[in-house]
């Protein structure tokens, strides 16, 4: 999750990650009580401050029906640890995620009916969710399922396609647009056809 959260207050991300400071005083003999608030410092403040922030970014950063379940927390580093938690779960269930995403790609045919771009659109949401589960697959893998996913019509364009293109090199974005193009030219040839 939080290769999602792109900061620009760095002292506020560590505040998140470090969690709450407490603002402490030595006394003579050595033993280390918290301060009372009239003695504090314009560090001390900020750091308080710090916190506050924290706490404040990531909620604002929450939709009002997440933000809800989420109420009883008060400090930053807890309520990042519930939301980590909650939405990105232990190491089985990322397993289990990870399992069913590779399923689902390696499963992945055209449906029929559904238009082409109804089609690309579901294939990237796909690999879009596969990356951030942290699945790798090379270029190549995935540019031959999406050629291969597409309905039967597409055998001689996805054949050309495969024989002139180098799928190790193309990234996802290229293919799709040379899939877009193909699609275009054979749009504009069943027109000239059907309207001399």
């Amino acid at each position: 999750m939080e290769k999602y959260i792109k900061m620009k207050d760095f002292k506020i991300w560590r505040s998140i990650l470090r969690g709450p400071v407490r603002i402490t005083t030595t006394l003579e003999n050595g033993t280390i009580i918290d301060k009372e608030v009239t003695n504090y410092t314009d560090e001390d403040f900020e750091k308080i401050e710090e916190q506050e922030k924290a706490l404040a970014t990531l909620t604002m950063a929450l939709s009002p029906e997440i933000a809800q379940g989420f109420r009883e927390y008060d400090l930053a580093k807890a309520l990042w640890e519930a939301l980590i938690e909650v939405y990105e779960g232990n190491e089985d269930m990322k397993q289990s995620r990870q399992d069913m995403l590779k399923q689902k790609f390696n499963l992945l045919n055209h449906i029929l009916g559904e238009s082409l771009e109804a089609q690309l659109h579901h294939f990237i949401t796909l690999t879009t969710k596969m990356s951030s589960a942290g699945i790798s697959v090379p270029r190549s893998e995935i540019n031959k399922k999406l050629l291969n996913s597409l309905p039967k019509s597409w055998d001689m364009n996805v054949s050309v396609i495969k024989k002139t293109k180098d799928l190790h090199r193309l990234s996802l974005a290229e293919t799709m647009a040379i899939i877009k193009a193909c699609d275009l030219d054979d749009k504009h040839h069943l027109r000239r056809f059907h309207h001399p």
